[in-house]
Parts: C-alpha cells; sequence; structure tokens
C-alpha cells in the first residue's frame, strides 16, 4: 500500500498533478459543486 501512496504523491508533484489540484480547486469555490460534495459524503456515510 505504501507504493501505491509514494507513487499518488509522485504524481501530484508533477505538471499534471499540479493541473488536476487546481481545477479541483477552482471547482470547490462554486456552491453547487460543494453542495454536490456534501450530499455524495452524506450518501456514503448512510451507507455504512
Amino acid at each position: 500500500m505504501a507504493g501505491l501512496l509514494t507513487r499518488i504523491k509522485a504524481f501530484l508533484r508533477g505538471p499534471k498533478g499540479r493541473q488536476m489540484t487546481n481545477k479541483a480547486r477552482e471547482m470547490a469555490k462554486d456552491p453547487r459543486n460543494r453542495e454536490r460534495a456534501r450530499r455524495a459524503a452524506d450518501k456514503l456515510r448512510r451507507r455504512r
């Protein structure tokens, strides 16, 4: 499992990972997207 996390960290530090991170931050600023994320998280919590 540590190998997978290392690979993910390396990806996020690269140019494509930074680009995806910035895009996610921009999308998180939108109130509609925040509400969608909150509902999805609530749904996941109820299933357990």
